[in-house]
This record gives structure tokens, C-alpha cells and sequence, in this order.
């Protein structure tokens, strides 16, 4: 009976997608026994690479928008569409990450989520009804308002007029209508991958945690919490059941709060919702061997990173599981004890850091190195 092998790598980020690395692996994998049966099962832990991923698994397309960017200005984002789900799979950070911010035009006060709204807004036109969405890498500290304002919400200011965009925004946010929200939305269902649990306000809030590192000041910092605790409470006069303690409200900026409060979006670990959604459980039942992994394996990885949660299904029936990475800290012995059953280095000798990030370089390293690995089960003598 042939060896079973499921291959859910996540990306090796500016080497190898998810996918190439799944194939490196196996290419080492039929190297060592020919007669193999090997899944590649593309992963993410719901950061940069989930689309992608999600994608690849169930034979999905893509399709570039041009959106407003988080700086006001049209950018060009890519989502994906499933059309037998009519499900779009997104990351917000297309529209409105902080990597699309030149880093001394990074400022919360003026950045806006208003291009989230518009991909939303496409995909319903092409007849999606469910979404889902990663939320990490966010320029922004608007608790989603822009979104909101594009899907159709009237967040109004003393003269009714809408409010600008931007964290500054929520100043004068006086009133928030749903006359004219897009009627489809009532048909849509959104799971949000989010992997913090800061609150929207206080001092583990958005504006304080997040709130630095994309331009804010102690100043600053101060008028946005109480902007969002304002804006928290005026939704809860037209949804009775919004709670910004709940854990997640302040990722990206509140937009996990305006998601959770306006669209009943459901908010859940990342690395969970690609498990359930490419079927990777069934896989890995099916299997003898799980090798997973990513770009550096270290305490980090055992803290709910991708290839700890693929290492807590193996575990869970019980399959030998095996990590391979570009590189591994001395923490990572971490990872042993959430199911990894041993971990190795694909690099193969001295080199830069540039020669070993190299795409041909990466893979040829990984297909080599999972070789040696899975000739320990070949069954040729």
C-alpha cells in the first residue's frame, strides 16, 4: 500500500507561494518513494497569502478593481472569486494596507477603508454572497467608516453632509443612517480572519496598540479612542447589540468593530477558516505522514501560526508530523510540544541571505531536503 502524504505548506514569503512550496516538497517526496500518493494542500494563516491560497484550493479566479486607497487616491487591488460558492475571498490590505502608504505620508487621521467597501461592492455585482475576509496589515484607524460610507451607510455630520474620510472623520459624526445601504448586503455572510483580540477603545484598544506604528502620536492617539468610542456608541442606538469589548473590534484600525457590528460578520483564527474551507481535516485523516511548515519556524509558529494548527489536526488522528522552514530559531523547540514531531532547515550550505530567498534556489532546496527526509520511509529495502 502506497505511502499517503498530505503536503500543506504555508508561503515561504518572497520565495515560494504556498502552492510552489506544496510541490517542491513533493518533487523530494517522489524522489524517495516513487510510488507516494501525495496532496498539496495550499495554506495561510489568514495574513498575506490567504487569497491566494484559498484560490488555488478551490480552483477559484482572480479579479483586479481600481479602488480608492487608504491615501484617497485609486489603487489597483486584487481579490478572488469561487463562482460555484459565489464566495469572494479578500484582504483588506489590497485596498487599504499600510504598505500601499509611503511611510512619511503615514497618518490615521486622513487614511480611509472606503476602498474595502468598493471591493465588497464589486464582488456583490458579480453575484458573490459570501465573503470572506483578511484583516491584518491595515493602514488605517477609521473603525471602518469608510467602508461603511461606500457600502451605502449615511455616517453623517452636524449638517448632514457625509463625513470625510479618515480617522478625523469621527469627529463630526453626529448621526448614522441605513436608508440607503446596498440591498444585497442583507443576502451576504462575512467570516473574518482575525488572529488579535484587542477591543476597539481603551488601552489595548486600536488607537493605542496599532495606532504608532501607522503614523499616530500620543495626541493623536487620545482624539481617535474617544472619536471611537463615540462612534461605538451612536452604532449601538441603531444596532442594539454592538459591543466594542468584544475581542477582535479593534483589528485593523475597528474595522473588525464595523464588520462584527454592521454586517454581522463573524470573526475567527485565521488559519482555522482555511483549514475548514479547502477540507484540509479530511486530508490529513486520509494521511500516514503531514509535512507543513513555513518561511522561519520559532515560538511564534507554536502560537496558533499555521503550521501549528495543521500540526494540531495530525495530532488529532494520531499521523506523524514533520516541519520544514527557510530558517529555525532555537525556540522553535517550542513547536515539538504543539505536535510537530521534528523540524529541519532546507537550507543546504553557506549562502546570502538573497541567494537563499531566490525562487529556483528555494525550491530546488526544499525538493532536496524533503528528499533525505522521506527516504526514512521508503520502502525499497
Amino acid at each position: 500500500m502506497s505511502l499517503k502524504v498530505v503536503a500543506a505548506i504555508d508561503s515561504f514569503k518572497g520565495s515560494m507561494s504556498s502552492l510552489e512550496a506544496g510541490q517542491a516538497a513533493r518533487e523530494g517526496i517522489l524522489r524517495a518513494v516513487p510510488d507516494a500518493c501525495v496532496q498539496v494542500c495550499p495554506l495561510a494563516d489568514g495574513g498575506e497569502g490567504t487569497m491566494e491560497a484559498l484560490v488555488e484550493a478551490l480552483g477559484g479566479e482572480r479579479r483586479q478593481v481600481e479602488v480608492t486607497g487608504p491615501l484617497g487616491t485609486p489603487v489597483t487591488c486584487t481579490y478572488g472569486i469561487i463562482p460555484a460558492a459565489k464566495t469572494a475571498v479578500m484582504e483588506m490590505s489590497q485596498a487599504a494596507g499600510i504598505t500601499l502608504v509611503p511611510e512619511e505620508k503615514r497618518n490615521p487621521m486622513d487614511t480611509t477603508t472606503f476602498g474595502v467597501g468598493e471591493m465588497i461592492r464589486d464582488a456583490i455585482e458579480k453575484g458573490c454572497r459570501k465573503f470572506i475576509m483578511g484583516i491584518g496589515g491595515s493602514a488605517t484607524n477609521d473603525g471602518g467608516a469608510g467602508m461603511l460610507m461606500a457600502l451605502g451607510y449615511d455616517l453623517l455630520d452636524q449638517e448632514g453632509r457625509p463625513i470625510p474620510y479618515g480617522a478625523a472623520g469621527l469627529e463630526k459624526l453626529v448621526k448614522i443612517g441605513t436608508d440607503h445601504v446596498l440591498p444585497q448586503l442583507s443576502q451576504c455572510t462575512f467570516t473574518i480572519a482575525c488572529d488579535v483580540d484587542n477591543p476597539l477603545c481603551g488601552s489595548r484598544g486600536c488607537s493605542a496598540v496599532f495606532g504608532p506604528q501607522k503614523g499616530a502620536d500620543e495626541a493623536m492617539i487620545r482624539q481617535m479612542d474617544q472619536w471611537l468610542e463615540r462612534f461605538a456608541h451612536l452604532a449601538k442606538t441603531e444596532f442594539p447589540d454592538a459591543d466594542s469589548t468584544l475581542p477582535g473590534s479593534g483589528a485593523a484600525g475597528g474595522l473588525g468593530f464595523a464588520l462584527r457590528t454592521f454586517l454581522n460578520g463573524s470573526l475567527e483564527s485565521g488559519i482555522q477558516i482555511v483549514i475548514r474551507e479547502t477540507g484540509l481535516e479530511a486530508y490529513i485523516r486520509d494521511a500516514d505522514v503531514v509535512i507543513t511548515g513555513e518561511g522561519r519556524l520559532d515560538e511564534q509558529t507554536a502560537m496558533g501560526k499555521a503550521p501549528a494548527g495543521v500540526a494540531s489536526l495530525g495530532k488529532k488522528y494520531k499521523k506523524t508530523v514533520i516541519a520544514v522552514a527557510g530558517s529555525v530559531a532555537s525556540s522553535a523547540r517550542v513547536c515539538n510540544e504543539k505536535g510537530i514531531d521534528a523540524y529541519f532547515p532546507i537550507l543546504r550550505g553557506i549562502c546570502t541571505l538573497q541567494e537563499a530567498m531566490a525562487p529556483e534556489n528555494a525550491k530546488r532546496n526544499m525538493a532536496d531536503t524533503v528528499e533525505q527526509i522521506f527516504r526514512l520511509f521508503s520502502s525499497d529495502d
